[in-house]
């Protein structure tokens, strides 16, 4: 089992990774932030992502679909961002968000590392 900065630290070893953090979606709020660059500010590229996971989950909700989001991709010019919802107990409400280089990174392994690192969360 991982805690919060055992967890960055390993999001931040995937090959390519350019930021990761553990964010609140109900309140926007950034639990803990690692990387990033002068340009980017992850505080508030994670709580920009907020929005997209409370859309999906509104979608969701509003067909009727008794799934559960595993993980949501968004694709750039240069860059993957992945969000990763926490399934533990008491991670509802929590999300993993990771930035990694397309260039740099292999998007299938990025997926499945953070999926380890979610699922050893202990929070």
């Amino acid at each position: 089992m991982a805690n919060l900065d055992v967890a960055l630290k390993s999001a931040m070893n995937i090959d390519g990774a350019i930021g990761a953090a553990l964010v609140d979606y109900n309140s926007g709020m950034t639990l803990g932030v690692a990387g990033g660059t002068g340009e980017i500010d992850l505080t508030v590229a994670a709580a920009g992502n907020t929005d997209v996971v409370r859309a999906k989950l509104r979608t969701i909700e509003m067909l009727n679909l008794n799934d559960e989001i595993e993980d949501i991709l968004i694709t750039l010019g240069s860059q993957y961002h992945l969000i990763r919802p926490v399934t533990s107990r008491t991670g509802k409400g929590l999300f993993l968000y990771l930035m990694v280089s397309k260039s740099r990174a292999n998007l299938a392994m990025a997926r499945h590392q953070l999926r380890v690192i979610e699922e050893s969360l202990e929070l």
